[in-house]
């Protein structure tokens, strides 16, 4: 015989896909220091936003053109998103732009609403968004 469990009358918030934007500035490009600045931004945009592993669909890194160490994605494989969808390219090269940027747009399942949402920028990286910045 089949047994009915009780299901709560209260309503789950709706899960919604949300872009989550971030960047860090480095102080010198070297392989470890990229991925070391990578692995701190992609935590801390995750415990930022209460988001598992689970929660992400896909990161999308850019790097500017100084950047030639390593590849950002490489940093989020090490803390164990190498089931996600990685992507790194080439921030556009604007004459008399920050240096030494890498940036990423992560898009994740969250209940959280649009303005719920906090986007991180570290170090150096607060100037270019100082109405988001940490």
């Amino acid at each position: 015989m089949a047994t009915v469990t009780q299901v709560s009358d209260k309503a789950m918030p709706a899960s919604a896909v949300r872009a989550v934007r971030g960047a860090i500035q480095l102080d010198v490009d070297e392989r470890e220091h990229v991925l070391s600045s990578t692995r701190e931004l992609v935590s801390c945009v995750l415990k930022a936003n209460a988001l598992t592993q689970e929660d992400v669909i896909s990161i999308m890194f850019t790097a500017t053109a100084d950047v030639h160490s390593e590849f950002p994605a490489v940093a989020a494989r090490e803390l164990g998103l190498g089931a996600v969808p990685l992507m790194c390219a080439r921030e556009i090269d604007i004459v008399g732009a920050m240096p030494l940027v890498i940036r990423l747009m992560a898009h994740v399942n969250t209940t959280l609403a649009r303005d719920q949402i906090t986007h991180i920028y570290l170090r150096g990286a607060t100037a270019l968004r100082r109405d988001l910045a940490q």
